[in-house]
């Protein structure tokens, strides 16, 4: 199915290039079919340069940080804390303390629940949360809520997958301490007004912590112009290693919140027989050794990334995102689910008859990876009468060809199934 001349995105980006950064697209599977990657929202690949950041560690400093006094250590330490100001200013944030390094934006959202949730939400204190949420910005706040006695209520989410401002604005209740909110939706690339989420969220005395997973590798984030107090995200989504990420946290809410993990590096000082006192942040919050060659590949990644201007990507992964659905919807019997406006580049759908997993497995088998499932969206997905649906989604290497690609596949594996 031939879709496209090459654009002016295409070209200006010079997607060839940037492609041949990352080793992996030129593998070759089952036999010798040409990688095909859509799985992007899951994980996206990494590039050469920041392959190389991780073996240079290994090779030349590896050593822990801080409080060490030799060469490595010190190595290692500014390494490590060059990451911290290339997080800041990829956010945007006013201070550096504000970032706090987790194993990813999972444990950044259960730092929040832990530590703020524990320290500042009473019994009987509600929680929004909406219906398009990943797991990991639901579970945390319930197991706080059976601890505290607090209630969540839920925003809820129309046919398009675009959530119910006017309902969300009438949730509140002067028991309303916190929203937990997606920038943009894992399931259905909806991307949401945070800016006008935060604007209702202060005007009820709220706080609100905004999962940026799936918005940072697609757009450019400022948490001082968007106003949120937390705001979590994960390298492994932005062209990084996995196992780590970064918690935005305003400072004087920093400040505020007691540790939430015990160890070295924590303290300022440690006695049997009186008080233990704590570091500041963002060491407060960084308790033991962290994943070192990890964050600093972490802020190699985010460098490399920056190097693309944001409008370009994101015009990019658009017109792929607008060629694979109209490819979708011609295929009898297929439904995209989430048509929200502006989305970002998360193509979900189902097909009559043929169930989602057969999909993945089978057009796996031609080289493309898609992933099935509820992607950790239970909630959402049963709201639209679904338990798993099939995901495509893009990055900044996808080409139109790999568009052909998938399409064709996908026609072939659905006649496969229908027989």
């Amino acid at each position: 199915m031939k879709i496209h001349d090459n654009t002016e995105a295409e070209l200006l980006l010079n997607v060839d290039v940037i492609r041949a950064e990352f080793p992996i697209l030129a593998r070759r599977v089952h036999g010798d079919r040409p990688l095909v990657y859509l799985d992007n929202a899951a994980t996206s690949q990494t590039p050469q340069a920041v392959i190389d950041v991780l073996d240079d560690y290994f090779h030349r400093y590896n050593a822990n940080i801080h409080r060490g006094l030799h060469c490595l250590a010190d190595e290692a330490t500014a390494a490590f804390e060059g990451s911290r100001e290339t997080v800041r200013g990829f956010l945007n944030a006013a201070d550096k303390r504000e970032i706090v390094f987790t194993r990813g934006t999972t444990e950044a959202i259960n730092l929040v629940a832990q530590s703020y949730g524990r320290a500042f939400l009473q019994p009987g204190d509600e929680i929004l949360v909406s219906m398009m949420e990943h797991h990991s910005n639901i579970v945390p706040w319930q197991l706080l809520a059976a601890e505290r006695g607090l209630s969540i209520k839920t925003i809820p989410v129309d046919t398009r997958g675009v959530l119910d401002l006017a309902a969300y604005a009438a949730l509140f209740t002067p028991r309303t301490k916190l929203v937990a909110v997606t920038h943009v939706s894992n399931a259905l690339g909806t991307v949401n007004p945070v800016d006008e989420l935060v604007r209702v969220a202060h005007a009820h005395g709220a706080r609100i912590l905004v999962d940026g997973a799936q918005a940072a590798p697609h757009q450019a984030i400022d948490v001082q112009a968007l106003g949120v107090d937390f705001y979590a995200f994960s390298s492994h989504k932005v062209y990084g290693p996995t196992g780590v990420g970064a918690l935005y946290g305003r400072l004087e809410l920093l400040e505020a919140m007691p540790p939430w993990q015990g160890g070295g590096e924590m303290i300022k000082l440690v006695r049997l027989d009186g008080e233990t006192t704590f570091a500041e942040p963002p060491h407060k919050f960084e308790a033991g050794t962290p994943a070192i060659a990890e964050v600093i590949a972490f802020g190699a990644a985010l460098r490399w990334f920056t190097r693309f201007p944001v409008d370009l990507v994101d015009e990019w992964e658009r017109r792929l995102l607008l060629a694979a659905t109209e490819g979708v919807k011609r295929i009898e019997g297929a439904r995209v689910i989430g048509e929200a406006p502006g989305k970002a580049g998360v193509l979900s759908f189902v097909i009559d008859g043929v169930h989602a997993q057969d999909i993945g497995l089978l057009i796996d088998q031609f080289g493309v990876a898609i992933r099935t499932g509820h992607h950790c969206a239970q909630p959402l997905l049963h709201s639209f009468g679904l338990d798993a649906t099939c995901r495509a989604s893009f990055a900044i290497y996808n080409t139109l060809g790999e568009v052909e690609t998938f399409l064709d596949a996908l026609e072939r594996v659905v006649k496969m199934v229908r027989g």
